[in-house]
């Protein structure tokens, strides 16, 4: 594993759900997390990632924006809690939008603001994933 990298003890191989419709910031999120050996699937469309998160894919993580086409992120992480086998998943909100409050109470983890908190990611995404 190289320096920098981050390995959880019980998911060899953790998967992330990242739900950004804006391309440019999804891609250097992407990558960013794909740089640290974690499974990064992305998702710009929050109806889409509804049905992600409806399906019984493995996923170890929800990182989402709150602006999204379709279905809100908080509307995405009320819809995860309501799932039993989501229930305990541990959700990031990564968003310019001031909903901080809105997001804690829907049930995220952490609540990120963008682009301001873009270099805690990695350091958030690993605390939650251990």
């Amino acid at each position: 594993m190289r320096q920098g990298q981050h390995k959880p003890r019980d998911n060899p191989m953790p998967h992330i759900l990242l739900v950004e419709d804006h391309k440019v910031v999804a891609q250097a999120i992407k990558e960013t997390l794909e740089d640290e050996g974690w499974r990064v699937t992305l998702c710009g469309d929050g109806a889409v990632a509804v049905l992600r998160l409806a399906s019984n894919a493995s996923y170890s993580l929800l990182l989402c924006d709150n602006q999204l086409p379709s279905v809100s992120g908080l509307e995405l992480v009320r819809y995860a809690r309501g799932l039993d086998h989501r229930r305990e998943m541990p959700i990031i909100m990564f968003s310019a939008s001031e909903c901080s409050r809105d997001a804690r109470l829907a049930g995220v983890n952490e609540y990120l603001r963008k682009p301001a908190d873009i270099g805690k990611i990695v350091e958030t995404v690993a605390r939650l994933l251990i």
